[in-house]
């Protein structure tokens, strides 16, 4: 199964796309969408959007699992980023893939095996993991993190849904 992870961000948004057989992981193309700061929000939501059609386009991934958005003390930039992840969320829906969502904490745990892992931890088993990524930023590794999180735990939700839906 191919997945498309989002990090999602205003100012930067990463990405990353894996497949995932079985236990087995493998590293296929991560990257940056970038907006411009001193345009209009109306304009950097739709450059999130073309960009981020783009890779799909180009990547055809199957499902995807996306960051949920940690409390931001500042209200206008929390807003600013709800838009986003709205813009990033709905993206992989309308090209008919099937969005998850992962708290920050289950990411980092299902990585390491701690909920509060540091970002240079989640960099470290992202290169163990998939060694073929090179060294990619804070912003693509969590991206990645989101769709190695959605290998173990998407897999799961999955064969117990055909499970149920074979009782019937």
């Amino acid at each position: 199964m191919r997945i498309l992870g989002i990090d999602p961000g205003l100012q930067k948004t990463g990405w990353g796309i894996i497949e995932s057989q079985g236990h087995s992981l493998k590293y296929m193309a991560c990257g940056l969408l970038r907006t411009d700061a001193a345009a209009p929000l109306a304009e950097r939501l739709a450059s999130l959007h073309k960009q981020m059609t783009a890779v799909i386009e180009e990547w055809k991934p199957e499902t995807a699992a996306v960051e949920e958005t940690f409390v931001n003390k500042n209200p206008a930039s929390a807003l600013k980023l709800g838009q986003a992840r709205g813009v990033l969320l709905a993206i992989p829906a309308l090209h008919g893939l099937s969005v998850s969502e992962y708290a920050a904490n289950k990411i980092k745990k299902s990585l390491t095996g701690t909920g509060h892992a540091a970002k240079e931890q989640i960099g470290m088993m992202i290169r163990t993991l998939l060694p073929t990524c090179g060294q990619i930023g804070p912003d693509e590794a969590d991206a990645l993190a989101a769709a190695i999180c959605h290998a173990h735990y998407g897999a799961t939700a999955n064969n117990t849904l055909a499970q149920l839906q074979g009782y019937r």
